[in-house]
């Protein structure tokens, strides 16, 4: 087999700041000046790291903050952009002008599903174009895909809600935030060939383990796959104190190892090689430790079947047709969960 290159990825630790409290003009300019501000941390790491960094993973929330109350049509409108917006090609030439694949998390919009807006990770090859879109699947306070399971299915298909790119730099995949905490997920990509897996965070940083940080070496290592996460350096613009969101970005390898990790403030210490060789080698290797060839579905398939927790479609009108929901409605919909939950004797 052809060796593969080995490169270098980095966890850019970069600051957030919030546009809540901005008008929508104002917002757009905000959203403008971080993608040239993080234009320059990226050449700059580039720079400093050397030509074989080809991997560049951002935070989650580093162009926008997060909604705090705001109507889910109100945010949509203020801070969402357009899977074909000027967002997306400044992106794009930042991957261009430094020769990297760059993926990050924003909050996107779709024309299918007019007044929603999804949280989407992206990845960005170093010509320019977006190879990859994963919409988050797991949230407890905005629309997601399973919230219009069917109308979603239809359109974009399973690919378009697992995808996994296969690119110069190995088959990269992506979850957002606290979805790094449900390993389904994270072995569903595996299963579908995922190498290295893409965490855009926005997470509590501690001296003291943190359930996020526990899962990323439990996901590297359970998946036999490498790991780089991302994590905000503080946010800016909101009344939650800044560097509540703040250090621990990290690369971990496929054996759970941490290589690098940073510490608090803007940094872009996260950084590491990484081997696809190493990597692939292991996974063929047979033994105990090789989980990926040792999964026996059928075990799950039998016991889970077609039973639901949290109900598909919940976004989703009698005649198939979404709405907007006010904030309140993800909330109830936790409560009754809880309450079928413990009804039927389970918690």
């Amino acid at each position: 087999m052809k060796p593969s290159p080995a490169f270098h990825a980095l966890a850019l630790q970069t600051r957030c700041r919030a546009v809540n409290r901005l008008d929508p003009a104002a917002a757009r300019r905000a959203m403008r000046d971080a993608i040239v501000r993080i234009g320059e941390q990226v050449a700059a790491s580039k720079a400093f790291i050397g030509p074989d960094l080809k991997l560049i993973v951002l935070p989650e929330y580093f162009l926008t903050g997060f909604p705090m109350g705001e109507a889910v049509d109100a945010w949509a409108a203020k801070a969402a952009v357009a899977a074909d917006g000027p967002e997306y090609e400044a992106l794009g030439k930042i991957a261009q002008d430094n020769a990297v694949f760059l993926s990050g998390n924003v909050y996107e919009l779709d024309s299918h599903f007019a007044g929603l807006y999804f949280q989407a990770s992206f990845v960005i090859a170093p010509d320019g174009a977006v190879i990859h879109r994963y919409r988050r699947l797991i949230s407890l306070f905005a629309p997601t895909p399973h919230d219009v399971w069917e109308r979603y299915l239809d359109i974009y298909g399973v690919d378009g809600v697992f995808p996994v790119a296969a690119t110069a730099i190995g088959k990269l995949a992506t979850v957002a935030s606290e979805e790094i905490l449900y390993p389904e997920l994270s072995r569903v990509l595996a299963l579908r060939g995922a190498e290295v897996l893409l965490h855009s965070s926005s997470e509590v940083g501690s001296p003291q383990p943190t359930p996020k940080d526990i899962a990323k070496q439990a996901r590297a290592m359970e998946n036999q796959m490498y790991v780089v996460s991302a994590n905000s350096a503080g946010i800016d613009g909101i009344a939650i104190p800044a560097s509540s969101t703040d250090g621990m970005s990290k690369i971990i390898d496929h054996h759970g190892h941490t290589l690098a990790a940073a510490g608090g403030g803007e940094s872009m210490v996260a950084h590491h090689g990484l081997s696809l060789d190493d990597l692939r080698r292991c996974r063929r290797r047979p033994g105990m430790g090789n989980m990926l060839s040792r999964q026996r579905l059928e075990l799950f398939r039998a016991a889970v079947g077609e039973e639901s927790r949290y109900p598909p479609n919940n976004l989703l009108d009698a005649q198939g047709r979404h709405f907007v929901p006010e904030r309140g409605h993800f909330a109830r919909a936790q409560r009754d969960v809880i309450a079928a939950l413990a009804d039927a004797g389970l918690i």
